[in-house]
């Protein structure tokens, strides 16, 4: 009986992963050239910032916060810029430090990502602006840019040691 405890501890755990909950955690939404922004033509220049942060819960229950400014300019004017943090729980264990990472940094916002696009369009609508619904993202491209950039930028610190 001992030897099949020490074989079980011994074994790899099978990787598990479960979303215990998403939530919007924090929302803005400002309009301040209204109404004169309701008489120009409507053409605006929109840009779209993205932010993820990570936080330890519990051991193997993390926190990812997917930070979504947007911001709509007309005529040079800003016509609205609404803020959405939508945050999800996670649980996820049996993976390698490598994979964590890429989880909590690429499959995570991209499962809280359509919320964030969803609160970010009622928010629009009731600005009594047209709806934007924005583009779909590649999360797990941008976490290979990022970490792109990052293997280059300690490669640039060790050469300057």
């Amino acid at each position: 009986m001992a030897e099949n405890e020490a074989n079980q501890q011994q074994e790899p755990q099978a990787p598990q992963f479960a979303i215990q909950r998403v939530y919007l955690k924090d929302a803005s939404f400002e309009a301040p050239n209204s109404p004169q922004m309701f008489t120009k033509q409507w053409q605006p220049d929109v840009n779209l910032d993205m932010n993820t942060a990570t936080s330890s819960l519990d051991e193997g229950v993390f926190e990812v916060v997917l930070t979504l400014t947007v911001t709509a300019k007309n005529d040079n004017d800003t016509a609205f810029l609404v803020e959405v943090q939508q945050a999800g729980i996670f649980t996820i264990a049996g993976l390698g430090e490598a994979e964590l990472h890429h989880t909590l940094g690429a499959f995570c916002p991209s499962i809280l990502f359509p919320y964030a696009r969803e609160a970010v369009d009622n928010m629009v609508n009731k600005g009594s602006f047209p709806a934007l619904m924005l583009a779909p993202v590649n999360f797990d491209a941008l976490y290979a840019q990022q970490m792109q950039q990052r293997a280059q930028e300690e490669a640039g610190n060790e050469a300057q040691h």
